[in-house]
């Protein structure tokens, strides 16, 4: 027999380290700096443990790839309320990382409950990570009309401008105050959980390991277990009015791509307060008058782009395209290559597919060695349009929230990916049978926007800075 772990990174990822050294379960390179995903038990020889993005956590046991997890219980809600008959099973509570999944408005929305927020209008726009929950809220309201844009993160910069409402998660009503948002309502209270397998739990004796992680284990307070501030949580409020009378919106993008791209915007001579890689804002102010800016994922910039709430805005060619092979009569338009943030997106597999092309591996699928090919990436559209493009058939797509490697091979064969030099494909046995194309940081527009003559002067001034910078 054997027992199939799924542990979290990020924010849960150091309190469940100590639970796990408290506890006796014997994974001891389970740690902040380990770049291992997979790990095995020294004290259960039958268990072992592959370390996941949170968020896929809940999918990789509900589908039976993993026995027992432990996620937060906003993503196993996420998954239950659109798949109430999944297989997936709450345990209990593991006792730490106190959260909330919060409804939250614009404290210039002049709202501030529920029964206020039914009266104002008929019609609202939701931003969230949590577009199932999302959806679930509004029903439960009887909302009339309401339309939920799915975000990667970052939802509390939309409102007041971009969206109307947003579902987000943060410890309390403090944190929120500070970004000018007023909590209506908390839908759920998050803490990190226990989740397993129903047929696992139906037909494998999980009780060792279920005691040993007993929330009885975990009950003592933890100083570790605080979930990371998100940025820009302690920024000052700005005054929403200020954004409207912007003529030309920006999107900058977070995360990865902001040293970068800080740095680009600061050669050419663009003065931006508070997007540095010392301290940044949401909200950073440019000296440009007519120029709002604001920080977002760079997932999430072409679709924002295209519906129309930036102008303008900085993110990967790859995002790009992504947005474009789903989405191809959409305005979105690369006005100009910026040369920054370079990757390859690179189709991988395990070192021990006999496969150096995709053309062998797509010979492999079709004598049945893959029933079908199961394909883990970020880039769904990418991904599809890259195996049709190469007639391999047939084939699964597993959408993922990073740390895709991790997948193969036990829940994936194949991996769409990003990558700069190939050194973590090669630290985990995989290896490139492809490149499908070369990714840099871009600027990309609205085509609408630039048909505005007013915009398209402001618009084509913003390019040409930037043009300069290249030359």
């Amino acid at each position: 027999m054997s027992i199939k772990l799924a542990l979290p990174k990020g924010r849960f990822l150091s309190p469940t380290v100590n639970l796990l050294r408290r506890v006796g379960l014997g994974f001891s390179d389970y740690g902040g700096e380990t770049r291992q995903y997979r790990l095995q038990s020294a004290n259960f020889p039958y268990l072992s443990a592959k370390i996941f993005q949170e968020k896929d956590i809940p999918i990789q046991v509900a589908v039976g790839n993993y026995d027992l997890g432990i996620c937060g219980l906003d993503w196993i809600e996420e998954l239950l309320v659109r798949y109430p008959a999944s297989a997936l099973v709450k345990v209990s509570s593991l006792g730490y990382g106190e959260d909330n999944v919060h409804v939250v408005v614009s404290n210039q929305a002049g709202i501030s409950n529920l029964d206020e927020l039914l009266v104002k209008q008929d019609d609202w726009r939701m931003v969230s990570e949590y577009p199932n929950l999302a959806e679930a809220f509004a029903l439960n309201l009887r909302i009339r009309r309401f339309k939920i844009f799915p975000v990667w993160g970052a939802a509390e910069v939309y409102p007041p401008e971009n969206a109307d409402l947003a579902i987000l998660s943060g410890r309390d009503d403090t944190g929120l105050e500070a970004q000018g948002l007023v909590s209506l309502v908390k839908l759920l209270p998050v803490t990190a959980f226990l989740i397993a397998n129903r047929e696992s739990l139906e037909n494998k004796d999980l009780s060792p390991i279920l005691s040993c992680l007993s929330s009885k284990l975990a009950t003592e307070a933890q100083a570790s277990s605080s979930v990371i501030a998100s940025q820009g949580r302690n920024d000052s409020v700005v005054a929403y009015s200020q954004w409207r009378a912007k003529e030309i919106k920006l999107a900058l993008p977070d995360g990865h791509q902001q040293p970068p791209a800080s740095q680009f915007l600061k050669k050419a001579g663009l003065n931006l307060q508070g997007y540095s890689s010392r301290a940044w804002k949401r909200r950073p102010s440019v000296d440009l008058d007519w120029l709002g800016v604001k920080v977002i994922r760079p997932q999430d910039m072409p679709l924002q782009v295209a519906n129309g709430n930036f102008d303008l805005a900085i993110t990967g060619k790859d995002w790009v395209l992504e947005h474009l092979y789903r989405f191809p009569l959409s305005p979105v338009r690369e006005l100009l290559a910026l040369g920054f943030g370079g990757v390859k997106i690179v189709a991988a597999v395990s070192q021990d597919i006999p496969a150096s092309n995709i053309e062998e591996l797509g010979l492999l699928v079709r004598r049945g060695k893959f029933a079908p090919l199961r394909v883990a990436s970020e880039y769904v559209n990418i991904a599809d349009r890259y195996l049709r493009d190469n007639y391999v058939s047939p084939y699964r797509l597993i959408p993922t929230w990073g740390a895709s490697e991790a997948f193969l091979p036990e829940d994936a064969d194949l991996l769409i990916d990003n990558t700069q030099t190939g050194a973590t494909l090669a630290q985990h046995n995989l290896k490139t049978i492809d490149v499908l194309f070369q990714s840099t940081a871009c600027l990309i527009g609205n085509k609408d926007s630039l048909d505005l003559p007013d915009k398209k002067e402001k618009m084509e001034f913003f390019e040409q800075i930037l043009r300069a910078r290249l030359q």
